[in-house]
């Protein structure tokens, strides 16, 4: 046998390996897998109950919101189907209860709830007092424009110096935050998101400082409305809440987000970046892992 031959065998046989572990993996039974986990980890309760009820809102757009047919969706939604997907082979395992995020972490730690999946920044502060899960969104500021103006694009506004007007959310570090990256802009804090689009709309401002995902939201969908400047900055990390003492269960959901962003199960997780963000996800290329 020549070397080819061998390395052909060589290869058939590993390819007939892999696919009798990708096969093993997608049949495991799970009451088997709940018996493996510790008799106090939530992983058992949810493996035996069912069902995975996970907290969320229902009032922001492109993350959790009802569609035109009533329906609940977004990208906080969208993970939240991924954990049922990850936790019984099908997306419809899963209750979501509303809530206010002011209840994010209190309904965690009191049980009402698995686990929290509501657009939650992560902190040190926060990690106090509950788990994050991986990051499964890098969140920041960003600037829309209006598409039919002079001065739609950063450098142009950048141009602009004391000229450019900006609109964002009135806090304690709205200015502060804006001058990073426009420094002589005028900065006009507002009182609540729906107006600080509006002084946009009315031209009192060139552009509004809103969130990236809204800014990729809005000018995904209505390009002859708005339009992204192209400019994002001040990073923030959007991971779900969980309970804390409970590595079984932080574990397994951590392992089925980043299979379902990074690994061989990243179809649910494509779709709605590109539905909610208006963008093609990031090619994953096999070899060196940039997770």
């Amino acid at each position: 046998m020549n070397e080819t031959s061998k390395r052909r065998d060589f290869l058939k046989l590993a390819g007939l390996a892999t696919a009798g572990v990708v096969g093993a993996a997608t049949t495991v039974d799970v009451q088997k897998a709940a018996a493996q986990a510790a008799p106090d980890s939530l992983l058992r309760t949810v493996l035996d109950r069912g069902k995975v009820i996970v907290g969320t809102g229902s009032t922001n757009a492109p993350w959790h919101f009802e569609n035109d047919a009533g329906e609940l969706v977004g990208m906080d939604i969208t993970m939240g189907r991924i954990l049922a997907k990850g936790l019984f082979d099908d997306t419809t395992k899963v209750e979501f209860v509303m809530q206010d995020p002011a209840q994010r972490i209190p309904n965690v730690t009191t049980n009402k709830v698995d686990i929290s999946i509501q657009f939650m920044t992560m902190t040190a502060q926060r990690s106090q007092l509950i788990h994050f899960s991986r990051p499964y969104y890098v969140e920041g500021i960003a600037l829309l424009t209006l598409p039919n103006a002079e001065n739609k694009t950063f450098d142009k506004l950048l141009a602009g110096g004391s000229a450019t007007r900006v609109s964002i959310l009135q806090n304690v570090d709205a200015e502060a935050n804006v001058h990073i990256v426009l420094p002589e802009a005028q900065v006009m804090q507002i009182d609540t998101q729906a107006n600080v689009l509006q002084a946009l709309e009315s031209k009192r401002v060139d552009a509004a400082a809103v969130d990236l995902s809204t800014v990729r939201w809005l000018a995904s969908r209505n390009p002859d409305k708005y339009f992204d400047a192209g400019k994002s900055w001040f990073s923030m990390l959007y991971g779900a809440a969980l309970r804390q003492g409970d590595l079984d269960w932080l574990t397994f959901v951590n392992t089925t987000f980043t299979t379902a962003m990074f690994g061989h199960e990243t179809v649910l997780y494509d779709a709605a970046f590109k539905d909610y963000f208006g963008q093609e996800p990031p090619a994953r290329h096999p070899g060196f892992p940039v997770i």
